[in-house]
């Protein structure tokens, strides 16, 4: 049976880990090398670090808070941002980044994916998602949750999929640091037509979402969450105590 993953996730701006809802009221958080630190010796699987402003920005991701990040963990690290060529893949793998995240860069240029996947191969290229609900269609969203793109979330996935893509983050705008659970309608929508492992993001608030989710969605390979493991609502300890306990396999 494959373990799923527990994923704790940096959103980083101006060199600071910050949390919002639904994308917004951004609030400053901790340093991310001294939180990234924290949840490697604390028994996160991986660990995603996002410049959330730099496609925004239209700059280049910020590399030398990434070195030390990378330095500092002994688990899988997925960085995205500002990924908008093969050139920015090299470099934030440079820095010691296992996968790279991409988003905006392959909404304005798919080949981006297949490009990157046939230089690195797909188990590097994941496909971060930024979806929302608008006239009950699910619509892709770009430059962190900001743009509309008009685009159809799930027919994106699957063609991000067959461009290469070796793993897919969705993260739902809707639930985005509501707290009230994962987006299990929009996540069921993604499993079915995924090739690749689904990785759920936006909405967790305790315990019990994760466990309504991998048990709702066997499908999904992990979670991910932000706020509630920085603020320490959750311990990722006694989170996988507790799936353990309810026959869902992780890494303890």
């Amino acid at each position: 049976m494959i373990t799923k993953r527990i994923i704790p996730c940096l959103d980083v701006k101006d060199g600071r880990v910050v949390k919002g809802v639904n994308f917004l009221g951004l609030a400053d958080v901790s340093s991310p090398i001294k939180l990234a630190k924290f949840y490697s010796d604390n028994g996160a699987d991986e660990l995603v670090f996002y410049d959330i402003t730099a496609s925004a920005e239209g700059r280049a991701l910020f590399t030398d808070i990434l070195c030390e990040v990378a330095s500092t963990i002994f688990i899988p690290l997925t960085v995205g941002g500002g990924i908008n060529t093969v050139d920015d893949f090299d470099r934030v793998l440079k820095c010691g980044a296992d996968k790279v995240s991409v988003n905006s860069g392959a909404i304005k240029n798919p080949d981006l994916i297949n490009a990157a996947a046939q230089k690195y191969g797909d188990q590097c290229v994941v496909l971060s998602v930024d979806a929302k609900r608008v006239d009950g269609a699910y619509h892709v969203f770009a430059k962190g949750g900001r743009e509309d793109t008009g685009l159809d979330a799930i027919e994106w996935i699957k063609r991000g999929q067959q461009m290469g893509a070796g793993e897919i983050v969705l993260n739902s705008i809707d639930t985005d640091g509501v707290k009230n659970g994962f987006d299990l309608e929009m996540l069921g929508a993604v499993c079915e037509i995924a090739t690749v492992p689904v990785i759920a993001s936006g909405g967790a608030g305790s315990i019990e979402h994760f466990t309504e989710l991998f048990n709702a969605l066997p499908k999904v390979d992990a979670g991910l969450a932000a706020s509630i493991f920085h603020f320490g609502e959750v311990s990722i300890k006694e989170l996988k105590q507790t799936l353990n306990k309810e026959k869902i396999n992780v890494r303890l």
